[in-house]
């Protein structure tokens, strides 16, 4: 497997080790991350010696959501390594695509988005378990890999959520309803709110929540003891329990979750955030997007 650009992949007995490593973009997510994710989580399911994937981020936090700075303030941003011309990926026809002044194609945007759901995804289908550790934050689409993760471990102080709910973003992934039920899929995705780590906790989106110092400790012992279990039973029990997420009609949901996706992006709303992330820049549209909603989590909203 060529060496990925924007992961590590290393092994320490029993154990595969993703570590997202663009510490100094916030692990932002690039066209190419999706990919060397699904090739990673590939190496481990054919290595007979793994028994658990541990997924992990390099930096202040696990995952700050997709690199969107230059997508956001440039058309031709959100390069990937290589390009077929003509196809969704094509700079060229991403540009076009999102420019008001050209007719919307929603399949280009399908195209591009149900691709990086199939890497995230690869993680749910991995035959092998997947335990994710967040620290730090784990927003926008960086919940698509948590979510996509069987179980997850969370430092008390960090901040999950989706913030795109507000605007210009759906989860593709569709996992929220799934993970937490639909009232409190509700209460997060109709206003944008993020849960603290020990809230996530609390709420069932993790297994478990830890102090930051402690967090290492409580993952390490939690994948020990899943590598202790022989891969027959592991690759059993993942299955048996996926099947009840097929049977609710996951795959439905996250093709209307990827085309709604896309959608967000064209309404007049999400075209006045463009036009302002091109004028000030995407960090600044992010803030007066935030800003009237005080940052409050569910269990600290007064009012």
């Amino acid at each position: 497997m060529t060496a990925p650009q924007t992961l590590l992949y290393t092994t320490t007995g029993p154990i595969a080790r993703i570590t997202l490593n663009r510490p100094d973009r916030g692990n932002g997510i690039t066209l190419d991350m999706p990919q060397e994710l699904a090739r990673c989580v590939e190496q481990a399911n054919l290595d007979p010696t793994i028994h658990v994937i541990a997924l992990a981020g390099n930096g202040r936090g696990f995952c700050g959501g997709y690199d969107l700075v230059e997508s956001a303030e440039q058309p031709s941003g959100m390069r990937p390594a290589e390009f077929v011309p003509g196809s969704p990926q094509d700079p060229a026809v991403f540009a076009r695509n999102h420019d008001p002044a050209h007719t919307w194609d929603p399949m280009v945007d399908y195209a591009m988005m149900s691709r990086n759901l199939r890497g995230f995804m690869s993680l749910f289908h991995s035959d092998k378990p997947v335990v994710c550790k967040v620290h730090g934050f784990c927003v926008a689409g960086g919940t698509d890999m948590a979510l996509c993760s069987d179980l997850l471990v969370i430092a008390d102080d960090a901040k999950i959520g989706y913030p795109p709910a507000r605007v210009w973003g759906v989860p593709t992934s569709a996992l929220w309803a799934h993970r937490i039920g639909v009232e409190r899929a509700k209460r997060l995705l109709f206003t944008g709110d993020c849960l603290s780590g020990k809230e996530a906790a609390e709420w069932g989106l993790a297994v478990e929540s830890a102090p930051p110092d402690r967090l290492d400790e409580r993952f390490e012992a939690l994948l020990a003891r899943i590598a202790r279990t022989p891969i027959n039973q592991l690759v059993m029990m993942k299955l048996l329990c996926n099947q009840a997420l097929g049977a609710q009609g996951l795959q439905a949901t996250q093709i209307l979750g990827t085309v709604f996706d896309g959608i967000a992006r064209h309404t007049p709303e999400g075209y006045a955030f463009r036009a302002r992330a091109m004028a000030a820049g995407f960090r600044q549209a992010v803030r007066e997007r935030d800003e009237p909603y005080g940052d409050h989590g569910p269990s600290t909203f007064k009012g």
